[in-house]
């Protein structure tokens, strides 16, 4: 590191609601940690969490969990990771390794995770220093700006269709087609399931089939539950909104033994009659991101496949403005910074 180079900028949180540019003093990183050069980090609807001081945070805080860079130093005791290489922070700041979920391979659930951009700072700057545990490998073939989405949004949305016991051939349902949904259509295309978009309007028919999906469904026109049903039935539902209520409605358009997996969140509880579940073994669940392994295939995944988020840049400066778009509905459908500074 040139002897001049002793802050780096970053876009913190300083009270609810309040984001601020300003120059961080370059740290090492501890053992067990590495240092990272960030290049692109997205913008997720999460960080509202750090934002707005939903999670117990102490400020100011640097936001942000799919950020991608270069290691430029590599803390005492980690093995496997070198200067130099590629990687990826999500959501997910890294397993202990020795609690009893990790011991039992469940490192989603580790009792010692702590979570980028909540606990420590994460990727709005230029520098981040993260666990070593939760690190993800970036693809040669993947450039910075689109690997950053596939962190959360497209691990998020992967993961759930990957580890769900739908099969290449049954209806699979994605419930809403923004920032995870547009990418569930496309993974749960690619993986050979026949595939039913919901969202609302039928302006947006063209666009899920353009995604891959095989059937459109208009909700604000009919009914989910009885549409997924006059097609046979969906054997997995995945909820992108953030809605229980429409969680609710989908459960009608399971077949038995059909699965819903709620991956948006939402303080609205999911009203399921105890007979749709009994009479027909259905079943709802939640899924939280996933593990780095499961990021490292989604990557691989969206390589071999050409899966994409669709996605508007912004300079790191303007994190304040990207924020808002993303808050106000208004990103189309993936915001990601970009640490070169605008008009460079």
């Amino acid at each position: 590191m040139p002897q001049a180079e002793v802050t780096y900028r970053a876009v913190h949180a300083i009270s609810p609601g309040k984001l601020e540019l300003t120059r961080k003093p370059f740290i090492d990183p501890q053992p067990g940690y590495v240092r990272i050069r960030v290049e692109a980090c997205g913008v997720c609807h999460s960080d509202a969490a750090t934002v707005e001081g939903v999670f117990p945070i102490a400020w100011p805080r640097v936001p942000g969990h799919e950020a991608v860079g270069v290691i430029d130093k590599v803390g005492s005791g980690v093995e496997g990771w070198v200067v130099g290489q590629r990687v990826g922070v999500g959501f997910l700041g890294g397993s202990c390794g020795h609690c009893e979920y990790c011991r039992g391979g469940d490192l989603v659930n580790c009792r010692n995770q702590e979570f980028t951009g909540v606990q420590h700072d994460g990727g709005y700057a230029e520098v981040l220093i993260a666990r070593a545990s939760g690190l993800m490998s970036i693809p040669d073939d993947l450039a910075a700006v689109g690997a950053a989405p596939l962190l959360c949004a497209g691990l998020t949305t992967f993961g759930a269709l990957r580890n769900a016991p739908a099969k290449a051939g049954d209806l699979v349902a994605v419930l809403g087609i923004g920032g995870l949904g547009h990418l569930g259509v496309q993974y749960a295309r690619h993986m050979g399931f026949e595939v039913a978009a919901i969202g609302r309007g039928a302006d947006k028919a063209e666009f899920a089939r353009k995604l891959g999906a095989h059937h459109y469904i208009d909700s604000s026109s009919v009914d989910p539950g009885q549409a997924l049903q006059k097609l046979g039935g969906a054997a997995l539902v995945i909820v992108t909104a953030s809605s229980g209520k429409a969680a609710a409605q989908a459960m009608k358009g399971l077949r038995p033994r059909g699965r819903i997996i709620a991956l948006g969140a939402t303080k609205d509880p999911v009203e399921a009659s105890t007979t749709d579940l009994l009479f027909g073994n259905r079943s709802i669940e939640g899924a939280l991101t996933g593990d780095p392994s499961t990021g490292d295939a989604t990557l691989r995944f969206s390589v071999l496949t050409g899966v994409a988020a669709m996605i508007e840049t912004m300079p790191l400066e303007k994190a304040p403005e990207a924020y808002a778009k993303m808050m106000a509905g208004k990103a189309r459908f993936r915001m990601v910074l970009t640490m070169q500074s605008d008009g460079h």
